[in-house]
């Protein structure tokens, strides 16, 4: 009788662990956004928010992905490393979280990254472009272009396109902005141009004029800018109140709404490398940039297309594994081939998107396409 009693408890011990593991089952899929939502650089972060939200939202309203539904949490990293930091081990206790989205700087996502590979949490940068990011782990994606492709695209733009020979650089005192000017160096001189000067300042500042002076007194054609859009309005401004015929090439995490509102007339002319346009004639594009500026009266980015597609490509792959489990869908990420908004995407054995780029001035207030030829 005792026997009969011990394989009776025994059995509905094994029942209850099975329906606990079918209760888990049923849980939603967790989705995380991380980056910086308070700041200076918040556009982006809630620009990555927004696009996550668009997307879960089309999922969800189609059943969702395993017939399960997509949840979104966000956590403001503040654009610090330590704030970072802190987060990726907080998100890193949650067994519910698939993946995330984020961050938005080179830095705080290099510091984030290897807490996230060790926990086995596919992290997907929108917007980290620094060499050695996705090389930190085999759960660590980035969608968008190393800093060395995107840089020779914009040294292209300024010595094919706007047929310079002569160019100033400017870039802020920080690890992307002094990479991104050593890069630049070395790319000018492949293209045959000299150039005339290098200015580094601190992000943030408002007076560039020492640096407009000696760039201009140079006699730079062409400013490249590496810095994002609260530098670039400024030193456009400043700097066209002294040679009205200057002309600049920005990165694309200046090309935004927010360099049309500081710079006014002083950015006109401002030309990009980028992956996304929001006025291409691509029906995708022009669906997503509809939906985007009618939930949030706002025109979407390059960035803010990034992560609506790393969002996408996360949950094609969960349908494509059949499974939540890790390893499985981490796999499908790696192999995938995902049409999105910003074009084509796939990853290299790094773990590096492989992008085409298309070129943008600002004429008459908005963003236009340029032809790639002189």
């Amino acid at each position: 009788m005792k026997r009969v009693k011990k394989i009776l408890l025994t059995t509905m011990i094994l029942m209850a662990a099975l329906t606990g593991c079918k209760e888990k089952e049923k849980e939603n899929i967790k989705i995380v956004v991380a980056g910086p939502l308070t700041g200076d650089n918040a556009e982006y972060g809630n620009g990555f928010k927004n696009a996550a939200e668009l997307k879960i939202k089309e999922y969800n309203e189609n059943g969702g992905v395993l017939g399960k539904q997509v949840i979104l949490e966000t956590y403001d990293d503040k654009n610090t490393g330590e704030e970072g930091a802190t987060i990726a081990q907080k998100i890193s206790s949650d067994s519910d979280v698939v993946a995330v989205i984020g961050h938005f700087s080179s830095g705080v996502s290099m510091v984030a990254a290897p807490t996230y590979d060790e926990n086995k949490i596919i992290q997907i940068s929108p917007s980290a472009s620094h060499p050695d990011y996705a090389s930190l782990g085999k759960y660590i994606f980035r969608n968008n272009t190393v800093i060395n492709i995107e840089a020779e695209e914009g040294v292209k733009l300024a010595t094919q396109v706007l047929n310079s020979k002569k160019i100033g650089l400017l870039s802020i005192r920080t690890d992307w902005g002094t990479s991104t000017a050593e890069i630049t160096k070395e790319l000018i001189k492949k293209y045959g141009a000299t150039l005339v000067g290098h200015e580094e300042v601190v992000e943030g500042s408002d007076d560039y004029l020492p640096n407009v002076t000696k760039l201009n007194d140079a006699g730079a054609e062409v400013v490249i800018v590496a810095g994002m859009y609260n530098t670039l309005a400024p030193f456009a401004r400043q700097y066209k109140s002294i040679n009205p015929n200057i002309e600049f090439v920005g990165f694309s995490n200046a090309y935004s709404n927010q360099l049309l509102e500081l710079g006014g007339e002083a950015v006109e002319n401002v030309h990009f490398p980028t992956i996304f346009f929001h006025e291409s004639t691509n029906e995708s594009v022009k669906e997503f940039v509809k939906k985007y500026e009618k939930a949030y009266e706002s025109l979407p980015n390059s960035l803010t297309a990034q992560a609506y597609d790393s969002v996408g490509i996360v949950l094609e792959a969960i349908k494509k594994a059949n499974s939540l489990d890790a390893e499985k869908v981490r796999n499908e990420v790696q192999n995938i081939d995902y049409n999105g908004v910003t074009g084509e995407t796939k990853f290299d054995e790094n773990g590096d998107a492989i992008k085409s780029f298309v070129y943008v001035k600002v004429e008459n207030g908005k963003f236009v396409e340029v032809s790639k030829e002189k």
